[in-house]
C-alpha cells in the first residue's frame, strides 16, 4: 500500500464531501512579525497592541489575509495540489479576530464540479471554513480552482456550478465584539481620510510598485504550508516557471493600497475576486483601488467601505476591461473586499 499522498485530481472530487484537512497550526508573535517583514504591511491596528487597545479589542490581532493564508494553506494538499490555477473567491467573511496563541485548521466541503471541454481539467468549488482551537469559525470563503485529471478516460461528472452571492450584504458583516473607532488616532495611523472623504466611484492610485523576488515568494509559499506543486516545482509546468503564490500578489497588493487607504483597517468580507493572469518573478505589482459601495455599522465610530483592489503588472492606473469586456494583459488581481474604516 503506497504510504505517500499523490494528491486529489478532478476525478477525486464528489458533491457533498467534507474534507478536514492536516496540520493544525498555532501562530505566534513570529508569525505577524514575518507577515510584515515579506510584505511589509503598515495597518495600525495589526501593527500595535495600544492602538488596538484603544479601537476596544484585547490587544493586536494577526493580520486579517495572514489568517486567511494560514486557512488556506492548510486546504492546498487536498484541494489544489494537482492545481492548474486558482481561480476565483466569493463569500467570504472574517467571523472573529486571530491572535497570538490561537491554533487554527480549516474544514472544507464540495459544493461544485464542473469538468472542461479539454477534458483534461475540471474545476472543483469548495467552502471552506477556518475554526479556532474553541471550534469557533473564525473565517469562511468559497473559492474555485482549476484541478487536473489523473484518468483522461475517468467520466465527467455531472455538472454543478454553484449560485454565490455577488456581494455580501453589509448587514451580514461581523463587526469584531468591542471595536470602537471613536477615539482613533488618525495621526497614529498614518492618514487623516476617513469614511465620510470617500466617494463612491473614487479611485485612488497606490503609486508605488514592489518588484517580486523569487526568494521572498518561496519563503511566503513555505509560511503558509502553501504545497501546491506550481509553485515550488519549476517541472510542474510546461514553460518551466513557478507560479507566484496568489495570496503573495494580494497581500501585496493591499500593503500597497495603504498608500491612500491607511484608515482601511480591517477587512471583514470578501465578496468576490480573480486572478486574472499569472505573476512571475520579476514582474512589478502596482495597486489602484475603487469605491464601491459604502454602509453605516452599529459599532461605534465604524463605517463599511466596498473596495476593488487591482493588481497590475506596471499598467496604466484605472485601465480595467478593453473594449471586449476582456481583462487587460496586464491585470494580475481583481479582489472585491469590504473594509471598516472610522466614520
Amino acid at each position: 500500500m503506497a504510504k505517500t499522498n499523490a494528491g486529489r485530481f478532478f476525478e477525486d472530487y464528489a458533491v457533498g464531501d467534507v474534507i478536514n484537512h492536516a496540520v493544525p497550526r498555532t501562530v505566534s508573535g513570529g508569525e505577524r512579525a514575518l507577515y510584515h517583514a515579506l510584505y511589509p504591511a503598515r495597518h495600525a491596528l495589526y501593527s500595535s497592541d495600544e492602538f488596538a487597545r484603544a479601537s476596544g479589542l484585547p490587544k493586536s490581532p494577526l493580520d486579517d489575509l495572514a489568517a486567511f493564508h494560514v486557512v488556506f494553506g492548510k486546504t492546498v494538499p487536498d484541494v489544489s495540489l494537482n492545481a492548474v490555477a486558482n481561480l476565483g473567491y466569493a463569500e467570504g467573511r472574517w467571523l472573529k479576530p486571530v491572535y497570538e496563541g490561537d491554533t487554527l485548521r480549516s474544514v472544507s466541503e464540495v459544493i461544485g464540479v464542473k469538468q472542461n471541454s479539454n477534458g483534461k481539467t475540471g474545476v472543483v468549488y469548495v467552502r471552506t471554513r477556518g475554526m479556532n482551537q474553541h471550534d469557533d469559525v473564525v473565517m469562511e470563503y468559497v473559492r474555485w480552482v482549476m484541478v487536473r485529471k489523473r484518468d483522461l478516460d475517468a467520466p465527467a461528472p455531472t455538472p454543478v456550478v454553484p449560485d454565490l452571492a455577488k456581494v455580501i450584504d453589509a448587514k451580514d458583516l461581523v463587526i469584531p465584539e468591542g471595536l470602537d473607532f471613536t477615539n482613533y488616532d488618525f495621526t497614529l495611523a498614518g492618514e487623516p481620510h476617513r469614511w465620510g472623504d470617500y466617494e463612491i466611484g473614487e479611485t485612488i492610485d497606490h503609486v508605488d510598485g514592489v518588484t517580486v523576488e523569487e526568494a521572498e515568494h518561496m519563503m511566503a509559499t513555505r509560511l503558509w504550508q502553501n504545497t501546491a506543486k506550481v509553485h515550488f516545482d519549476n517541472t510542474a509546468r510546461p514553460d518551466g516557471s513557478r507560479l507566484i503564490y496568489g495570496g503573495h500578489v494580494i497581500s501585496m497588493a493591499r500593503t500597497l493600497s495603504f498608500n491612500g487607504l491607511a484608515n482601511a483597517q480591517m477587512i471583514v468580507g470578501l465578496n468576490g475576486g480573480a486572478h486574472v493572469n499569472p505573476c512571475l518573478s520579476g514582474m512589478t505589482i502596482r495597486a489602484w483601488s475603487e469605491v464601491l459601495d459604502k454602509a453605516e455599522t452599529s459599532a461605534p465610530g465604524v463605517g463599511a467601505i466596498r473596495l476593488r483592489l487591482v493588481a497590475t503588472k506596471g499598467g496604466a492606473p484605472f485601465a480595467l476591461r478593453g473594449d471586449d469586456g476582456k481583462y487587460q494583459p496586464d491585470i494580475l488581481l481583481d479582489l472585491d473586499y469590504w473594509a471598516l474604516m472610522p466614520i
